[in-house]
């Protein structure tokens, strides 16, 4: 079955010199059509869409505030335009539209390539690069219209805070989360969310963790959680910021290991989800580097051998995690 993806580049929402743009696509928009994936167009959220995450007051601050044209309305920054509030509705409802093609049978996976990304921005306020969180707006559409379980996978570099707010007291949703431990937003310790062990899971890492941690990550944290919380489709915040290259953070993934990762991904989904599984663009902010990423994405998705090797290795020492892996399978009841 195809894989399918939409494309919401959001051109107008720009602010000089910041790091979340429309130049983070340049590289990556000319390859889409090599890809072997079918553009689908989407479809506009609504605001009741949106209302199942985020509080009705700060849907409508947001569209005021949009019309009062460019400025900042977060420390992170996070930023507006005119077209910002448009722009965000068409982000979100781009991955509702790719996990409802998902769900219908009309695409096997997919992958919402949209900005303004979405996994910091919690049900009461807007921060972090991001307005709205489309991937948690997405899983509430999902079981609203008849799923019984849904799974949130983040490996963006940063802690998908919104994300976890916006489930934290859903037990029908589940999340888990690798990030840099220590940088924005400070959240995601291991026992952020102490009521929902095993279906609530954080997996903070030491600065450089690479290829060789998140391998081990997904089959020792990654699958007992799936396993025990049998989702029936998995959702994934895909950040490109964790590569070693990336100007804000420094984690250590390489191309390849994007590539590995993503396919013992689409894997699981095969196992637990009848295969049904959507990623959704989160951070990334070189723009090399996020193509790459995203064509190793694709790779996975469609069942193909990494075509990008990129040569592009970590320099750095993957530090060791046997400590802290243990730590978050005993606090979650995995582990003795």
């Amino acid at each position: 079955m195809k894989t399918a993806y939409t494309f919401v580049p959001s051109r107008n929402h720009e602010y000089p010199d910041h790091p979340e743009r429309p130049g983070r696509l340049d590289v990556l928009e000319p390859q889409l059509a090599s890809f072997g994936a079918e553009r689908i167009e989407p479809i506009r959220a609504r605001h009741e869409e949106l209302a199942r995450v985020h509080e009705p007051q700060l849907i409508r601050a947001i569209e005021e505030v949009c019309t009062q044209g460019l400025g900042i309305i977060d420390h992170a920054p996070t930023y507006v335009t005119n077209t910002s509030f448009e722009d965000a509705m068409l982000a979100a409802g781009g991955v509702i539209t790719c996990m409802r093609a998902v769900i219908n049978g009309d695409a096997g996976n997919a992958f919402a390539i949209v900005r303004p990304p979405g996994h910091h921005a919690e049900p009461q306020r807007a921060m972090g690069f991001c307005i709205f969180n489309n991937i948690a707006i997405a899983a509430q559409d999902a079981l609203a219209n008849g799923m019984e379980r849904v799974m949130v996978i983040d490996f963006d570099a940063h802690h998908g805070n919104g994300t976890q707010a916006a489930f934290m007291d859903d037990e029908r949703a589940g999340f888990i989360s690798t990030h840099q431990w220590g940088i924005y937003p400070g959240t995601g310790w291991i026992d952020d969310a102490p009521h929902a062990r095993g279906r609530l899971v954080n997996v903070p890492l030491h600065s450089r963790a690479g290829d060789e941690t998140f391998a081990r990550i997904h089959d020792e944290i990654f699958k007992p959680v799936l396993q025990k919380f049998k989702p029936q489709m998995l959702l994934v915040s895909a950040g490109f910021d964790a590569h070693w290259n990336d100007p804000i953070t420094s984690l250590g993934l390489s191309t390849k290991g994007y590539y590995n990762m993503s396919k013992k991904l689409v894997e699981m989904a095969e196992e637990y989800c009848s295969g049904k599984i959507v990623f959704v663009l989160e951070g990334g902010y070189d723009p090399k580097d996020l193509a790459d990423g995203a064509a190793a994405v694709f790779d996975a998705l469609t069942s193909r051998p990494l075509k990008n090797e990129a040569n592009d290795p970590s320099p750095y020492a993957d530090p060791d995690h046997e400590a802290r892996i243990h730590e978050i399978l005993k606090w979650h009841g995995f582990a003795q």
